[in-house]
């Protein structure tokens, strides 16, 4: 019995490693553990053997059952990752040749103002910097001046890393709004330093205006004998810039940020007439941004000399000013991946905002 078994293992074995395609692969297994096969007809027979060969001849047939199916499954495989390969082959596409066929695709709502926001402020001297979207606690918070009792640092606000078991050290955050590149440009580059830092933020909050995930953009400006009114008339020039009108009023609330001092929110004039936003006229007020003068003890961590220097720094969110300017009601749906949506609310890829040829065209 146990040389009979032999031969049928190394039998089919040998003839499924040289079937060639699945066909013959089909009735190799047919003819080993079909319902007629030879395996099935040798595993029938157990019923006719005494017990003492049942004992033996049954956990013996039973391996080479499963031998022969795990054989055949491989070998299943193998075909048909060669016929995967062979057709990779011949039926290659280059995805990179422009489509013929179908629409054109758009600019997204969100690249489309990040590169008009970068376009007013570098007509201002503003140049654009990056930095990580993981970043240290240090850069996150405490050079920022932002103490550890601070909401902003609870786990129901900030996305914390993994941090592995006994690891002593602060954990790492997904950065919760673009000052950390600020710290970053300061310790690099030092002062006079004129820059902003747009890029992705992300947030424990999830609503109409609120998503885990958004876009900032923060300035800074560092040299000696800044004040607010060159923050005021920067602020000024931005928002006639970003909206296209010829004159807005800016009204400066005292507020508190810890890594500035004073602390002002920005609000412009405008008007909800007929539901569009008009900015420049009209009775009503609108919050843009935060802004104030650099705290002295961020320069200090900085590496730059409060003492010598000073400077203003400011924030907005990307999301929030192309909602406003392009009537955009929810922010889920800059996410979504909606092609109708992107169709409404997107640019020609091919029109580079600039101050000169229009920003919005």
């Amino acid at each position: 019995m146990e040389t009979g078994m032999d031969d049928l293992r190394q039998k089919y074995l040998g003839l499924i490693s040289g079937a060639a395609d699945e066909a013959s692969l089909e009735n190799l297994r047919v003819q080993a553990v079909g319902k007629k096969g030879e395996i099935s007809l040798k595993m029938r027979g157990l019923g006719k053997m005494s017990p003492e060969e049942r004992k033996e001849a049954g956990p013996a047939l039973n391996a080479l059952k499963d031998e022969i199916n795990s054989a055949l499954a491989a070998k299943k495989s193998a075909l048909a990752d060669a016929a995967l390969d062979a057709r990779l082959q011949s039926e290659w596409l280059d995805v990179s040749l422009p489509g013929r066929r179908y629409r054109q695709g758009t600019i997204h709502p969100i690249s489309q103002v990040t590169e008009e926001v970068s376009a007013i402020f570098a007509d201002m001297g503003f140049a654009v910097a990056e930095g990580p979207q993981i970043d240290s606690d240090w850069y996150n918070f405490d050079a920022l001046n932002i103490p550890g009792h601070h909401p902003a640092r609870a786990e129901m606000d900030t996305f914390y890393m993994h941090r592995a078991e006994g690891d002593e050290r602060a954990p790492n955050v997904l950065r919760t709004h673009t000052s950390p590149v600020q710290i970053r440009s300061m310790e690099a580059h030092g002062a006079p330093i004129r820059i902003i830092a747009p890029g992705r933020v992300y947030r424990a909050d999830y609503d109409q205006t609120h998503t885990p995930m958004f876009h900032q953009v923060e300035g800074l400006a560092i040299d000696k004998g800044i004040s607010m009114a060159n923050l005021k008339w920067v602020l000024e020039e931005f928002v006639k810039a970003y909206f296209e009108v010829d004159a807005v009023d800016l009204r400066f609330r005292a507020s508190h940020f810890p890594f500035t001092e004073p602390s002002a929110e920005v609000d412009i004039r405008c008007s909800w007439e007929g539901g569009t936003l008009k900015v420049g006229e009209g009775d009503d007020w609108l919050e843009i941004l935060g802004s104030g003068m650099v705290h002295p003890k961020v320069l200090q961590n900085s590496g730059v000399d409060p003492a010598e220097w000073q400077g203003f720094a400011f924030g907005m969110g990307i999301d929030r000013i192309a909602m406003l300017k392009y009537g955009i009601p929810d922010l889920r749906a800059f996410f979504d991946s909606d092609l109708r949506w992107l169709r409404h609310y997107g640019f020609a890829a091919l029109d580079q905002p600039n101050l000169h040829g229009g920003l919005s065209r």
